[in-house]
């Protein structure tokens, strides 16, 4: 058995990583506000909202506010355990 607990490799990017721990943060957040707060271009944050909704951690939600199209995300409890297991792996990186 290795020392080190494996690193979800999902997680391992800084702008999911972002993602994830702002989703934490907050009940729901929509994707002009995640990319405010992230500081990403639009089309690399789609992409990795994609993969994470792929994943099953977090759900987006698609809609309009008035004539405007609102997308929304949210953390799913899957995504809670996953994001917590990561931050338990990296203990053990740092406990070393």
């Amino acid at each position: 058995m290795t020392m080190f607990e494996k690193l979800d490799p999902l997680l391992h990017s800084e702008l999911r990583l972002a993602v994830m721990s702002l989703l934490l943060s907050v009940e729901e957040a929509d994707f002009v506000y995640i990319k405010e707060q992230t500081g990403a271009t639009s089309g690399n944050l789609s992409i990795q909202i994609d993969k994470l909704q792929q994943a099953g951690y977090i759900n987006v939600t698609k809609g309009f506010e008035g004539k405007r199209p609102k997308t929304t995300c949210r953390i799913t409890p899957e995504g809670i355990k996953a994001f917590e297991k990561y931050v338990e792996a990296l203990k053990s990186y740092i406990q070393q």
